[in-house]
């Protein structure tokens, strides 16, 4: 489809059962027809230095090249501490470095997260929009996307078994398609 929307998503854990990555997976069966998904592992993004940011490391630079070729993205959030992970902090910092160089600015973006306790990451995905506005992104604000008691929700291989889960899942990426094309001034 020529005009379809371009979306990459990514999630702050590198744990290899996270329900966050596997929120990111399910989406891949869930987009809108007029949408494609590519998923990026933060895994191997070193500690963020100011010392090498202009001359980042190769899976920054990737990174950064996969984030300004997406048309939006969508980024899958746990919660530590009652913030989001440091793993996802420092991809965005490395990516958002040098000062003026910011792949982020402008970017249509739905946050997704999901916990096991009855708040779904709720914390974290504020602290995350305050990233948002600092780097000048432009976040879905309804539907929000909060997976509560997430240890139910998947089956033992990690796939999305709860289909109320699953349609709200769809209705999110719908709304992210929806908003990319209105940011763009494209209502098609």
């Amino acid at each position: 489809m020529d005009n379809q929307i371009s979306i990459l998503g990514f999630a702050g854990s590198l744990r290899k059962g996270s329900y966050n990555r596997a929120l990111i997976r399910a989406a891949t069966e869930l987009l809108p027809k007029d949408a494609k998904l590519e998923i990026f592992e933060l895994e191997g993004i070193p500690p963020f230095n100011q010392d090498l940011e202009n001359n980042p490391p190769q899976k920054v630079k990737d990174f950064k090249a996969k984030i300004r070729a997406a048309d939006a993205l969508l980024i899958a959030t746990p919660e530590y501490n009652y913030s989001i992970s440091g793993v996802l902090k420092n991809a965005i910092d490395a990516a958002s470095r040098p000062f003026g160089d910011n792949p982020f600015d402008g970017k249509p973006v739905a946050i997704l997260s999901a916990g096991i306790g009855p708040f779904g990451a709720a914390k974290a995905q504020y602290h995350l929009r305050q990233v948002c506005v600092t780097l000048n992104m432009h976040p879905l604000n309804r539907p929000e996307f909060f997976l509560t008691n997430a240890q139910e929700k998947f089956d033992d291989k990690g796939k999305l078994k709860d289909q109320q889960t699953r349609e709200i899942l769809k209705i999110v990426l719908q709304y992210l398609v929806d908003w990319t094309r209105k940011l763009k001034g494209n209502t098609e």
